[in-house]
């Protein structure tokens, strides 16, 4: 394979390049998932525990010493512990992108180097490991919203619907933070504030109608809004998503996504340069 060989940015090659290396993605991904707690005594266990733990001290916080609730009237005492962590679950999925992305050329110089190497799946794998850990925080929601409610919405088969396109719209941004980083090393140093800001302009901590009407159109630009909504609706709510919405969702998600993957593209064959 000529090293100076142009890559393939179409759409299609996007999901063929993830479908025809899938079995490396998968391998790749279990190795980093059981990487993070090598060495450590109680294993991937942590992957559990931590979000139990999380779980437990937002319930201590915000039920009991600020006695927040996220609506007027009666509500349950856990009631937002449940509405925050979903909030939190959601906003850790494109977070992990943001704060990973920027340096994951950088970690992974060995297979920048060999020419015949997917880089392009790279960003895939961090994402499988993000999906990993969100889906253990989903079960200890899930396990917490049964204890406290003893039942669950049917809604709840439409929350992997609802966030496949942020993890579209992740892998996009993954796709083009990961080739910035290579050549503007600052761009990581951003990651850090700018999931900060993210998490406190997304309705994560208050419901996007508690704010002033004229500042409601900012909080909506932000892709985290109507995810973290819709997924409280189906989870929490038990109300079917929106459409409509959805839809568009979809179509900026893959736009995203495809922009993103088309900048890797065309940028990668400088990177064994740089590195």
């Amino acid at each position: 394979m000529n090293p100076n060989a142009k890559h393939k940015i179409s759409p299609l090659e996007m999901l063929n390049s993830v479908w025809r290396n899938h079995d490396l993605v998968v391998q790749m991904t279990k190795r980093e998932v059981i990487g993070r707690y090598r060495g450590s005594i109680l294993g991937i266990a942590w992957s559990f525990f931590n979000p139990l733990i999380m779980l437990a001290v937002y319930t201590l916080v915000f039920s009991t010493v600020f006695q927040a609730k996220w609506h007027t009237g009666d509500t349950s005492k856990t009631e937002f512990a449940l509405v925050l962590f979903i909030g939190m679950i959601v906003h850790g999925v494109l977070a992990e992108s943001l704060m990973n992305s920027p340096s994951l050329m950088l970690r992974n110089v060995s297979y920048v180097k060999k020419v015949v190497f997917p880089l392009e799946i790279l960003p895939c794998i961090t994402m499988g490991s993000t999906l990993f850990h969100a889906l253990i925080s989903v079960l200890v929601w899930s396990l917490f919203y049964f204890v406290v409610n003893l039942s669950f919405h049917w809604t709840a088969i439409f929350f992997p619907l609802i966030l496949l396109p942020l993890i579209l719209f992740s892998l996009g941004i993954s796709w083009m933070l990961a080739s910035i980083g290579v050549y503007i090393r600052d761009i990581g140093q951003m990651m850090g504030v700018m999931t900060t800001i993210l998490m406190f302009l997304s309705p994560i901590f208050y419901p996007a109608t508690h704010l002033p009407e004229p500042y409601r159109t900012f909080i909506y630009i932000n892709p985290l809004t109507f995810i973290i909504e819709q997924s409280r609706d189906v989870l929490m709510w038990g109300k079917l998503p929106n459409g409509q919405g959805l839809a568009i969702a979809y179509i900026v998600s893959l736009i995203v996504a495809w922009l993103g993957f088309a900048w890797f593209q065309k940028t990668r064959q400088g990177f064994a340069d740089v590195l």
